[in-house]
């Protein structure tokens, strides 16, 4: 018989089961892997997990309550599958879930919960990354708290700082919870209720807000997205609000994108309140003293690594009587944001500029929500600008209107301005009025940068009236309906306080003006001459115009007090000056009227005096003097040197061959005394 090989190896059968037990012990050891995962009891991982997630976010997180574990495979969102696809991953769900605040703030809860659930990234894990498609909260409890500027619970120290580990969360969804806000800088203390809404096809969260803000009260509801996306979302997230504080009220309906970082907002704005002024503590964007208004327009806004920016278009609304539209843009920056755009007012109520400058009534004050400080019997407003808040924004806004409603006394007809704010210097350049046929031009510019005192704006104001129609100019005098003629003249003034009334009061300057070529009433003069017999006959026989000469002013501003340079009325029957002062600080006019006519049927030849206040000027005759004829000469003898003060408005007005530019001569020229008498005054 032939001897049996023996080669070292197994038989066949044997092969087979060493495979066998091999593979067996592979699909074993998962199987293990999966009974152990599904029945191990994960309140045995809390403490492990608990340490691993306060070390990601920097505060203290612990799960006081059951936490359990499912597994599902996630959603493929119908992207093409790969066998990932097909591994289940864990959903965790944790009961009596707190989120403590970070060191430094007061000890307590900054959000708790009473059950929430996510399914976790397991392969994310290798990367030492916690990663959460969705988490979802029921029952909520949010406490966001600021104590100053630089101190808050909500914001979490950069990850590479705390931990190796990180997160990476996509979407969260909120039921049944509590938002409480307690903010020191804006002295807000603010709860929102937050609510599923069943059956909306829009929205699929409500809340109910309450509370104060900036000291005010503060009450709102509003709507929201089901799912709100913190990244990667791209898909709008609507949003709805209506916020009420007093009169002031901020609506608004549309959407957002990406909500975590703001990256655009699309939204339909509709704003209303006591004054525009009142929406700084809203929008900390620094806007004009007006009466209650209302807007409604389109805001589009995006936030970003470089900034915000906001843009307000094509809104309209009403300003007091007025309509108010057009467009204005908000842009961040350093050191400070910036405001830019145009505004157009088809029909203005001229009364409705009056708060801007305090010149409203103190009722109109009250109900713009600011003290009525106005005092009674005096005219220059005396209500403070805010140069605190000046330098919290620029601006470069211009602003037009088509039409001006005014009353009959007020010849203003259209206006239009470009006002830049700049470091805390506001100038409005130009301003200007159409104003009775002609043009009035200014130049104003309020430095309330500080360089003029705490609180105190160093101002500069310069006008030029030109083609002034008197006729026009003061619509309420008949007697001056029949004159023609124009003015021209020019204000320089400058001076330092808070107020309209304050910056007269220290102003220094000149104002000056020169009417030539027109006509006046007789009656008008003679009144003024006070030849009561001439006008007993105008009264019986009617009026009739008097050629007039020339009229010319020119006034030296000093700390507030208005003194005549020259003041001359020259007509072909009388020629009238005045002197005196007209106090801006005291709101007192101390003036005395010197006519110098001819022979009249009875006049009584004496001076007429202005005194009392811009509210209340009283006219009156000292009796016991007679004016000399000469009285008038010798006046115009003294103002001949400040008589060359008017020939810039001789070179821009009629010119030196007019009767004012021959009159303005004549007062440049020494005056020679009669032979024989000498000239008094």
């Amino acid at each position: 018989m032939p001897k049996e090989t023996h080669t070292g190896r197994p038989p066949q059968s044997r092969r087979t089961k060493i495979l066998l037990g091999i593979a067996g012990v592979i699909v074993a050891i998962p199987v293990a892997a999966v009974i152990f995962l599904l029945t191990y009891n994960w309140d045995h991982a809390r403490p492990w997990l608990d340490a691993k997630v306060s070390e990601a976010i920097g505060r203290p997180f612990t799960i006081a309550g059951h936490l359990a574990v499912q597994w599902e495979r996630p959603s493929s969102s119908g992207v093409r599958q790969t066998w990932r696809d097909y591994i289940p991953w864990p959903h965790l769900i944790a009961n009596d879930v707190h989120v403590g605040n970070p060191v430094g703030m007061p000890a307590g809860d900054m959000a708790s919960v009473r059950r929430f659930s996510f399914s976790l990234n397991p392969f994310a894990l290798l990367s030492r990354t916690i990663a959460i498609p969705v988490l979802r909260f029921e029952s909520p409890s949010v406490q966001l708290l600021r104590l100053d500027p630089e101190h808050n619970n909500w914001t979490f120290p950069p990850q590479h700082q705390t931990s190796r580990w990180t997160i990476d969360l996509d979407r969260i969804v909120l039921t049944q919870g509590v938002i409480h806000v307690v903010d020191a800088v804006t002295r807000a203390d603010l709860t929102a209720d937050v609510d599923t809404l069943e059956n909306d096809p829009t929205y699929g969260i409500g809340w109910k807000l309450r509370g104060t803000y900036h000291g005010a009260r503060v009450d709102g509801s509003g709507k929201a997205g089901a799912v709100l996306s913190l990244k990667r979302q791209d898909t709008p997230y609507p949003i709805l609000a209506d916020l009420r504080s007093g009169a002031n009220r901020i609506a608004v309906e549309g959407t957002v994108t990406r909500p975590a970082q703001l990256a655009a907002l699309d939204l339909k704005l509709k704003l209303a309140g006591q004054s525009m002024a009142r929406l700084y503590n809203f929008t900390g964007v620094l806007l004009p003293e007006t009466p209650a208004f209302t807007t409604e327009g389109h805001l589009i806004g995006s936030m970003g690594p470089d900034g915000s920016h906001w843009t307000y278009d094509n809104f309209k609304g009403k300003v007091g009587a007025s309509d108010i539209g057009g467009r204005l843009e908000y842009r961040t920056g350093k050191p400070r944001g910036k405001l830019s755009g145009n505004v157009v007012s088809h029909q203005l109520r001229f009364a409705d500029l009056g708060p801007m400058i305090g010149a409203d009534s103190n009722a109109s004050k009250t109900a713009r929500g600011v003290a009525a400080v106005q005092p009674a019997g005096k005219v220059l407003p005396v209500e403070q600008f805010h140069t605190e808040k000046w330098k919290s924004l620029d601006a470069d806004v211009r602003f037009a209107t088509e039409r001006i409603v005014r009353e009959k006394t007020l010849p203003i007809n259209k206006l239009s301005t470009h006002l830049t704010l700049k470091d805390g210097v506001l100038t409005l350049d130009p301003l200007d009025f159409g104003m009775a046929g002609g043009t009035l031009s200014s130049h104003i510019r309020l430095d309330g940068s500080g360089s003029g005192g705490k609180d105190a704006i160093k101002a500069t104001t310069k006008m030029a009236a030109r083609r002034i129609q008197i006729r026009q100019l003061f619509p309420a005098v008949e007697k001056l309906q029949a004159s023609v003629g124009e003015l021209n003249g020019d204000v320089s003034l400058s001076g330092v306080g808070n107020s309209v009334a304050t910056l007269l009061a220290t102003s220094n300057g000149e104002l000056k003006t020169l009417i030539d070529q027109g006509t006046v009433s007789k009656l008008l003069l003679e009144e003024m001459g006070l030849n009561l017999g001439n006008i007993i006959v105008a009264k019986l026989f009617g009026d009739k115009q008097v050629p007039l000469n020339c009229m010319a002013t020119d006034f030296i501003v000093t700390n507030g007090l208005m003194q005549t340079k020259v003041f001359v009325i020259d007509t072909s029957d009388a020629r009238i000056t005045v002197d005196g002062t007209i106090s801006l600080a005291t709101e007192q006019m101390d003036l005395t009227i010197h006519p110098e006519t001819s022979l009249r049927l009875l006049s009584l030849r004496t001076p007429l005096y202005v005194r009392g206040s811009f509210g209340k000027p009283e006219v009156s005759v000292n009796k016991g003097v007679l004016a000399l004829k000469a009285g008038g000469a010798a006046l115009l003898a003294a103002a001949a040197a400040p008589a060359a003060a008017l020939l810039p408005l001789i070179h821009t007005g009629p010119g030196e061959s007019s009767n004012c530019g021959r009159l303005l001569a004549e007062m440049r020229q020494k005056p020679v005394a009669p032979p024989g008498k000498t000239r008094t005054r």
